[in-house]
């Protein structure tokens, strides 16, 4: 059985770490802060076997020098040279085994252009997707374009339903108050948000979601919806699925 748990990091950073049954080796996910791994492993006597990168971004690579250092793990990530201590550079329809799981490469450019994701596809499901897919959101547009982001998300949601969702950032709330204001008519939105909240207010994370979930809940998943194309139409183009996307996201850039 694989266990995935959220190591908290910086202000609302998950740090995802994999376990498979007993094994004393684990597996962690863009650390961007090598301290708080490090205080966990030592802590439940656990080490560092391996690392997934999705993205070059500083809070999903910052802490991989000293965790290379301490524990010298085998480091898979994108191509891209500029991130240092990458072993195995990975990319669209590669194949990784990681604690025993066979895991899919996707390329989901548009949040970076270097962005990856992993999903395997045993009992659960499970997709670790880093700032591409959030619950109820999705990344902003810092080199890719709406085109590619629009793209991206399709394929992370032509998963199965049941695929459980392991974002890199606790932002749904934040993510659900646009939600609401993109899709007015959408009673998912209200009950996602009254159940998340109920969480946050248990110091409980809101991840995982599931792709079932967020096909019901994410505007940005929903660019089809006449309700959404109707609600984004007074920030801007709606004549297609992409305009509509493009035109949501640069309405959550400035909500």
């Amino acid at each position: 059985m694989l266990s995935v748990t959220p190591i908290p990091a910086f202000s609302d950073n998950y740090i995802w770490m994999l376990r498979q049954d007993t094994s004393a080796d684990v597996c962690v996910v863009d650390p961007g802060d090598a301290d708080p791994v490090i205080e966990w492993l030592e802590r439940e006597g656990l080490n560092l076997g391996c690392v997934l990168i999705t993205h070059h971004h500083p809070d999903h690579t910052g802490g991989l020098p000293a965790l290379i250092q301490r524990y010298a793990p085998r480091v898979i990530g994108p191509h891209n040279p500029d991130i240092q201590g990458i072993d195995e550079r990975v990319g669209a329809g590669d194949e990784v085994r990681v604690m025993g799981r066979l895991f899919e490469v996707l390329e989901v450019p548009g949040h970076t252009l270097d962005h990856i994701a992993f999903f395997t596809a045993g009992i659960p499901p499970l997709l670790l997707c880093g700032d591409t897919l959030f619950s109820a959101g999705c990344g902003r547009l810092f080199e890719g374009t709406p085109e590619q982001m629009h793209a991206s998300l399709a394929r992370l949601q032509g998963l199965p339903e049941d695929t459980l969702v392991f974002a890199a950032h606790e932002y749904t709330l934040a993510n659900l108050r646009f939600a609401k204001a993109a899709d007015p008519d959408n009673p998912d939105v209200d009950a996602a948000e009254q159940e998340c909240r109920r969480a946050r207010e248990l110091d409980r994370p809101t991840l995982p979601s599931t792709i079932g979930r967020e096909r019901r809940i994410n505007p940005f998943l929903r660019c089809d919806d006449a309700g959404v194309r109707r609600a984004a139409s007074a920030h801007g183009d709606t004549d297609s699925p992409v305009a509509t996307f493009a035109t949501l996201r640069a309405w959550k850039d400035s909500f």
